[in-house]
């Protein structure tokens, strides 16, 4: 995903909406039973933070300049 062009605003509804995106995984893995849900949910839930991180960075980033 490229979020070069983003502007702060942009960046800030995407975070937002990966909190958001956070929040139902987790209660979805909690309702979950079974390995093979609970290992899909982390990897979800991974993703979403590693998405997280990265467009945090990009929008300090952008703020410093």
């Amino acid at each position: 995903m490229s979020d070069i062009l983003l502007t702060i605003p942009e960046i800030d509804e995407r975070i937002a909406a990966i909190r958001g995106n956070l929040r139902d995984l987790i209660e979805q893995a909690a309702a979950y039973s079974g390995a093979a849900d609970e290992e899909r949910a982390s990897d979800r839930i991974a993703d979403q933070e590693e998405e997280l991180e990265r467009l945090i960075k990009r929008r300090d980033e952008l703020s410093k300049t």
